[in-house]
């Protein structure tokens, strides 16, 4: 589980990017720019990671966070039909997409969730069946792509894998 109260929890900033999920507060930004508080806590100092569309990333860029490398063969972590559960918060008229994939250490990755668009301004619950079977390490990319809104952006918190892995 990952409230990013206190760091990233092992996922890290993923090559293929354009730019980083930064950690923030709601009471360090600007009215208008993401959730008014986290979803851990509640309160407008609670830490969750965002993008926004700003003047810094182009339309069409992409940053990038995946998860530790995920074993099935990990007797604690028997994720075959498990499921990633997680809450995303994606609010603006011009807001871009959240991609989130399955990676395998061949790095072929599958789409498990693709939204675009205004998703409303509140913390929204999702939750992802990790598909595969076998012994096949993998990870969870999470992708956010920028809009052309400059107060647009995409958040997640909450972050928890259905077995400890």
């Amino acid at each position: 589980h990952c409230n990013f109260e206190f760091d990233l929890c092992g996922w890290k900033k993923d090559e293929n990017g354009d730019f980083d999920w930064n950690f923030r507060t709601s009471s360090t930004t600007k009215m208008g720019t993401g959730p008014a508080t986290d979803h851990t806590l509640q309160e407008p100092s609670g830490h969750y990671i965002f993008i926004k569309s700003s003047f810094l990333q182009l339309p069409g860029q992409k940053a990038r966070i995946s998860s530790p490398v995920l074993s099935r063969r990990n007797k604690n972590c028997k994720v075959c039909g498990g499921v990633i559960l997680f809450y995303y918060h994606m609010y603006g008229a011009h807001i871009g997409s959240l991609i989130v994939y399955q990676r395998t250490m061949a790095k072929h990755e599958n789409i498990l969730l693709n939204l675009t668009g205004n998703q409303g301004n509140f913390w929204q619950r999702k939750a992802l069946i990790l598909a595969g079977d076998g012994d096949e390490d993998f990870q969870v990319v999470f992708e956010g792509i920028a809009g052309k809104g400059p107060k647009d952006g995409i958040a997640l918190d909450d972050l928890t894998f259905s077995r400890e892995c």
